[in-house]
């Protein structure tokens, strides 16, 4: 049996291809969107698989460094550590900072831990280039993405530091380049004040010293312990918030990354939308420029149903085309992208799923035209 959406395409197979390509960049974005929120969901829970802790005891009352401002004293890693069950324990200081580059300032997440404790939040699978932190003060590790390079010189505060390692991928939940460094450089950074603001203390009686606060103390456990257990143990004898991994991880996603999903979960169903809309007048137009052939098509006896999978099969055609050049476009310019773009097949699959509906519906325009064609027209043309 003739083909008569094969033949139909075949005679204006230019312009059907290119309309393809125009409505694929589209889909392409949507591809995109899709990417950038999985991105956000990667970079947001990077640091948390990279440390690979069980518990996270901070403020009282807050929800951790990830959501709002905490503070604990160092040393409550020492009580923390002989509670049965702890194997490790460690503090840890996060701060937002200012890199000084020749000519502009880059935004990065500084993460402050101890290099002689077991607990690192510095992934070695991370380093492309040098070591990792060695020395109590003045070595800095930075990811590549802050424009670092080995062996720079770095003024942070009052202090030089030197890069001594260079990362890849690591990065903070809201994608800034992670930068480590020791702790008691990271205190003094984050909590101890200038020169001249310690002087104006002094004169107004303020004592001004040493600090020794952090933002989270974490924990590891022997294996065979409940974290939950000892997560309410400590939150009852310590009078600290506690949480696990887990809860952390959700805590991050949900303070993080839901608002953003909302919003890009609204602007791709926008443009399926549009694309829909599109992809209808497009039928529509296509189907008007040959209602003459079709008024002869109806006049010579062939059927409307044979002429109705005419344009459901064109429509079906003109998507699934649409759909593979906006995938090849995703992956040709995802790179490019300042924040990490994660494209997954089973995402793919289910904008294959979608675009096929809404290329069925868009082909009730055109199939509406086709039935109420008028076959005395062909003559009266």
């Amino acid at each position: 049996m003739i083909n008569l959406a094969q033949k139909d395409i075949s005679h204006t197979f230019g312009k059907f291809i290119v309309t393809a390509m125009g409505v694929g960049m589209l889909f392409g974005v949507v591809l995109l969107m899709i990417g950038v929120y999985r991105g956000m969901v990667v970079e947001a829970q990077g640091l948390l698989k990279d440390m690979d802790v069980d518990i996270w005891v901070v403020q009282e009352n807050t929800l951790g460094p990830f959501a709002e401002s905490s503070r604990v004293h160092e040393d409550l890693k020492d009580t923390l550590r002989v509670i049965k069950g702890v194997d490790k324990a460690s503090a840890i200081t996060f701060q937002n900072i200012q890199i000084p580059l020749k000519n502009r300032q880059v935004r990065a997440f500084a993460v402050g831990y101890n290099p002689y404790e077991d607990i690192s939040p510095l992934n070695l699978d991370r380093l492309v280039s040098g070591r990792g932190l060695q020395k109590s003060h003045y070595e800095m590790v930075a990811d590549d993405k802050s424009g670092l390079k080995l062996h720079d010189k770095v003024k942070l505060g009052r202090n030089i530091y030197a890069v001594v390692g260079i990362t890849h991928g690591a990065v903070s939940s809201s994608g800034d380049p992670l930068v480590f460094l020791s702790l008691k450089d990271a205190q003094e950074l984050q909590f101890l004040y200038s020169n001249s603001r310690i002087r104006n203390d002094r004169d107004r009686g303020i004592v001004t010293g040493a600090s020794h606060m952090v933002n989270a103390i974490v924990l590891t456990l022997h294996n065979g312990y409940s974290a939950d257990e000892i997560s309410s143990e400590i939150k009852r004898f310590k009078h600290k918030s506690v949480y696990t991994n887990k809860q952390q991880e959700s805590i991050l996603t949900k303070n993080l990354v839901e608002r953003s999903s909302k919003q890009i979960g609204l602007f791709t169903a926008i443009l399926v939308i549009v694309s829909t809309i599109i992809i209808a007048l497009i039928i529509y137009t296509m189907t008007l420029e040959k209602m003459k052939e079709i008024a002869i098509m109806k006049l010579i006896g062939i059927p409307n149903s044979l002429i109705v999978k005419m344009i459901v099969q064109e429509t079906l055609i003109l998507g699934i085309l649409a759909f593979i050049f906006g995938n090849i476009f995703a992956h040709l310019v995802y790179s490019n992208f300042p924040k990490k773009v994660v494209l997954l097949n089973p995402d793919a699959f289910v904008l294959l799923v979608v675009i096929v509906i809404a290329s069925i519906l868009s082909s009730f325009v055109g199939v509406k035209k086709v039935i109420s064609a008028d076959p005395a027209s062909a003559i009266g043309g």
